[in-house]
């Protein structure tokens, strides 16, 4: 069920956060983030943490939003076709990867910044494990395996009084990189569980996040329902994402500069 992108819609709603991602694209690429600056406050927390800093995962992080973003900028503008599932697919990856590179920016000290970061990368590596279990993959004579680099992730941890690293979970991310981005977070909290919904073909989201455009009887006595995207809705979720893209760049900036 397919709602035309021109027309009887208007996504102009949508402009703000497309400007703020069109910001980073290049000619054929995406322009990443700066590199830290030596004595910077984001490289004092990354100093002891060698390959398994915050910088790199940030930077991993953002980049996938932009694409998220960007991907959702061809749907609506060259595509030209929005169905019900597709956006809140899209953006719930984008807001996923903005909090991620924000929640990982943030954190009352230096000790619980690095226990984050260490966390993901554990997390990293765990997925990673499953994979080459589930294909039987084969490191090279020099390699290390998944669940060798975890146990190395949570050794240093260990080595720098970080214990308990823990997996974490996307709706303590995003909750609190709503609040470090001036953003409410339960309802943003709300809006993912939504997107997650949609994401994983789950029922429920389309009586909370769809309008009805129409009906159908069928033969067998039901209706075919003709379901579009809730425009209120989408727009907060959407703006969720701009927000937390711009609160990000804005805090990468500050913390990869001055010490």
């Amino acid at each position: 069920m397919n709602a035309s992108a021109i027309g009887r819609e208007d996504f102009s709603y949508l402009a703000p956060l497309f400007k703020a991602a069109a910001a980073y694209r290049g000619d054929d690429h995406f322009v990443l983030l700066p590199d830290l600056g030596e004595r910077s406050s984001l490289a004092k927390d990354d100093e002891p943490l060698g390959s398994w800093g915050a910088a790199k995962f940030v930077q991993s992080s953002f980049s996938a939003g932009l694409i998220h973003v960007e991907a959702f900028t061809q749907l609506v503008a060259v595509a030209q076709q929005v169905d019900p599932y597709s956006p809140w697919t899209l953006l719930r990856g984008a807001l996923e990867n903005f909090a991620t590179a924000a929640w990982l920016l943030t954190g009352k000290n230096r000790e619980e910044r690095r226990h984050r970061v260490l966390s993901l990368w554990a997390e990293d590596f765990r997925n990673r494990a499953q994979h080459e279990r589930d294909t039987n993959h084969v490191t090279g004579p020099d390699g290390k395996t998944g669940a060798e680099r975890r146990a190395e992730v949570k050794e240093l941890a260990q080595t720098l009084g970080l214990p308990g690293l823990t997996k974490p979970e996307a709706t303590t991310i995003i909750y609190e990189a709503a609040k470090s981005a001036g953003l409410e977070p339960t309802p943003t909290q709300a809006l993912w569980r939504v997107a997650s919904g949609f994401a994983h073909g789950r029922f429920w989201p389309n009586l909370r996040a769809s309008e009805i455009r129409g009906a159908m009887p069928t033969s067998d006595g039901g209706a075919l329902v003709d379901l579009v995207v809730d425009d209120d809705q989408l727009k907060d979720m959407a703006e969720a994402c701009r927000k937390l893209l711009e609160h990000t760049a804005s805090r990468y900036k500050a913390r990869s500069s001055a010490p």
